[in-house]
């Protein structure tokens, strides 16, 4: 009887206990670098063999083409001013967006007033793309810099206002009540309820707005720009230089990657008192 009684519990206790599996770090970067490897080498066999089913890879220029291409852009001074230039507006746009999109969307989740009277405005202008707003931005500013900008931060502000918003408004009610309840006023609630609960979500939106600012950055110094990255690839194609256009894409890639994984440990980093899903423990 005492057996057949502590047999389940036994076995709960080993599922409950039993920790997250996790795959091996060299394990990850070798599948990850092999998925590079394995799409660089279609990419050549494409090329090298003027495969031309539906589409027409006997135009792309092949791998080596585009890294011969590399050497070349490297040793000029000005490929590195274009990186610098693109990557101060990303920047710049991304942290005015942060700023202005976590306060935003705090303000409308938090008061019926400022819902009311920005929400309106919010969801009327949220659906037009900024690059569209390209033709405002050259009306509005004296220069092309300051309208790069203003697109740059118009696509990331709203992704981030809208994570915020519903981050905020899905907090229990109950940990603002318990706030409150130890005599914690409007800004207590706000920096150990609001902020820290929302926090999650926020970082979600802010992920997203980096990947959207880019796309806008580089589209907007394509329009409007007098150098950056953007620029110079479709100056690229307008003397068809494909390799270059080849060149100025990767290097567009790898820009987005390295400021989206910077947003990404940033967010790690200031929510390690969050458990982790994998191994049931703190981050």
């Amino acid at each position: 009887m005492t057996a057949l009684s502590t047999a389940p519990r036994t076995r709960a206790v080993a599922v409950v206990s039993r920790p997250g599996r996790r795959r091996p770090e060299p394990l990850r970067w070798a599948v990850r670098i092999g998925s590079l490897a394995g799409a660089l080498l279609l990419w050549q066999w494409l090329t090298s063999a003027d495969i031309t089913l539906w589409l027409r890879f006997d135009r792309l220029p092949t791998p080596l083409a585009v890294a011969q291409q590399f050497g070349h852009v490297a040793q000029d001074p000005v490929y590195y001013q274009d990186i610098a230039q693109s990557l101060v507006r990303i920047l710049t746009g991304f942290t005015l967006a942060a700023v202005a999109g976590v306060a935003a969307g705090v303000a409308v989740a938090r008061s019926w007033l400022l819902s009311d009277l920005l929400q309106p405005l919010f969801e009327v202008v949220r659906p037009i793309p900024a690059i569209a707003l390209v033709p405002v931005a050259i009306l509005l500013f004296p220069r092309n810099e300051e309208g790069i900008v203003f697109i740059t931060f118009t696509a990331a502000f709203f992704p981030i206002l809208v994570s915020t918003r519903h981050a905020v408004r899905a907090l229990p009610t109950v940990w603002e009540d318990a706030v409150r309840t130890m005599g914690g006023g409007r800004w207590r609630v706000l920096s150990s309820v609001v902020l820290p609960g929302a926090l999650p979500g926020v970082l979600g939106g802010l992920s997203v707005g980096m990947g959207v600012s880019w796309i806008c950055v580089i589209s907007a110094e394509m329009i409007s720009g007098d150098f950056g990255v953007g620029y110079r690839t479709w100056h690229a194609y307008t003397i068809v230089d494909y390799p270059a256009v080849l060149v100025g894409m990767v290097t567009i890639g790898v820009l987005g990657w390295g400021t989206s994984a910077a947003v990404e440990l940033i967010g790690r980093r200031v929510t390690r008192w969050l458990p982790d899903r994998r191994s049931g423990g703190a981050r």
